[in-house]
C-alpha cells in the first residue's frame, strides 16, 4: 500500500496563512514509481517556475492531493503549535475524502502532528523528508505553490508589504515596510516583530486627567464616567497602535463596545463618523481582539460617542 507525505508550509513568516500539504503519488504493482516522480525534491530548492511546473503535474498525476488551510483569523487564535496540528488534520482528511488508500502517513519534521488521532499509530516523522521522501518532496511543493499563490493575490490587497517578494517572511523589506506602515489584517499577532510594530499602547485607568488642556482626554473621560453609570466595565481607554486607535473599550451584558468619542465646542461630532471612519473602527476593534483574544467570545459593537465644550455627553448610540 502506498505511502502518504506531509509536509507544511508558512510555518516562519509573519503573515499569511499556514498550509499543509498531503500526497500520495503513483505506483505500479511492482512499486515502481513513474519517471516524473524523480523530478521532485524539496520545493525551497526549486525555482518558483520549477514549482509551479511540478505542481501541475502531480495536480494532474498523484492518486491524492490534499491541502490544509489554517487561516490569519485561526492562527492568532490558536498559534503555531496548534495550527500545525490543524492544517495537517485538513489536509489528510481531504485525502481520505478522494477515497484513496495508504499504508502509512510519513510527515517532514521532528513532530508527529496526528498524536492523539486514530491515525497516529500509522504515522512516522522524518527529519529533512522533503528530501529523502518523494511523496513529501510532493506534499511541499503543492503546499508551497498555493500558498505563495496566495500570498502573490495579497499583495494587490496590501501593496505596501512587498508580499509577492518574501511571502510574508521577516526580511529586511518586509521589516522596514512595519516599522514604517504598522500592519495589516494578514499579519501574526503573536510574532514579536509585528506586536513591535504594532507599538501597542494604553493609558493607565488609574492616570488622573487633571491640569490638562487635552481635549481629547477631557472627552473621553467623560465617556467613561458615562458608561459605567450604565454598567459598562470600561477595559481600556485610548488603545493605540501605529496606525489605528480606539478611544474607549468596554464590556456589558456579553457585548464588548469600541467607542469613538468626539469632543467639539460647536455641533456634536457625529457629522465626522463617516462609511470611511467606520471601515477604519471596524479595523481597529478587529487589531485589539487579535492582540487580545481573551475578549473574543464578547460579541463586537461599534458606538460613537458625541461630547460638547463643557465636557458632558450629548449623545452615545450604536452604529451596528
Amino acid at each position: 500500500m502506498a505511502i502518504l507525505g506531509v509536509d507544511e508550509v508558512g510555518r516562519g513568516p509573519l503573515a499569511g496563512p499556514l498550509v499543509v500539504g498531503a500526497v500520495i503519488l503513483p505506483e505500479d504493482e511492482n512499486g515502481k514509481k513513474p519517471g516524473w516522480v524523480n523530478q521532485l525534491d524539496d520545493s525551497k530548492k526549486l525555482s518558483p517556475k520549477r514549482r509551479e511546473s511540478l505542481n501541475k503535474v502531480i495536480i494532474e498525476n498523484a492518486v491524492a492531493c490534499g491541502l490544509g488551510w489554517v487561516k490569519i483569523e485561526e492562527l492568532n487564535e490558536i498559534g503555531i503549535t496548534e495550527g500545525l496540528k490543524l492544517a495537517t488534520r485538513r489536509a489528510v482528511e481531504m485525502v481520505q475524502k478522494q477515497h484513496a488508500k495508504f499504508s502509512q502517513i510519513i510527515i517532514d519534521g521532528n513532530i508527529n502532528f496526528l498524536s492523539g488521532t486514530k491515525l497516529e499509530k500509522y504515522t512516522s516523522i522524518v527529519i529533512k523528508g522533503d528530501a529523502l521522501i518523494k511523496e513529501i518532496s510532493a506534499a511541499s511543493i503543492i503546499a508551497k505553490v498555493a500558498r505563495d499563490r496566495y500570498m502573490i493575490e495579497l499583495s494587490d490587497i496590501y501593496p505596501d508589504y512587498g508580499f509577492e517578494r518574501h511571502m510574508g517572511y521577516g526580511t529586511k523589506q518586509h521589516l522596514a515596510a512595519l516599522k514604517e506602515f504598522g500592519i495589516c489584517e494578514e499579519h501574526r499577532m503573536f510574532c514579536e516583530p509585528v506586536a513591535r510594530a504594532a507599538g501597542i499602547k494604553k493609558i493607565s485607568l488609574d492616570k488622573k486627567v487633571k491640569n490638562t488642556t487635552d481635549i481629547g482626554l477631557k472627552g473621553e473621560g467623560a465617556v467613561c464616567a458615562y458608561l459605567e453609570k450604565r454598567g459598562h466595565e470600561i477595559l481600556e481607554r485610548n488603545f493605540k497602535t501605529r496606525y489605528c486607535e480606539i478611544d474607549v473599550i468596554s464590556i456589558r451584558s456579553g457585548r464588548i463596545y469600541f467607542t469613538e468619542v468626539k469632543t467639539r465646542k460647536r455641533g456634536n461630532g457625529l457629522d465626522a463618523i463617516d462609511l470611511k471612519k467606520m471601515e477604519k473602527m471596524k479595523f481597529a476593534a478587529k487589531v485589539f481582539l487579535k492582540y487580545k483574544p481573551i475578549y473574543n467570545f464578547y460579541d463586537p459593537l461599534l458606538a460613537v460617542a458625541s461630547v460638547n465644550q463643557n465636557y458632558r455627553v450629548l449623545n452615545w448610540f450604536e452604529l451596528d
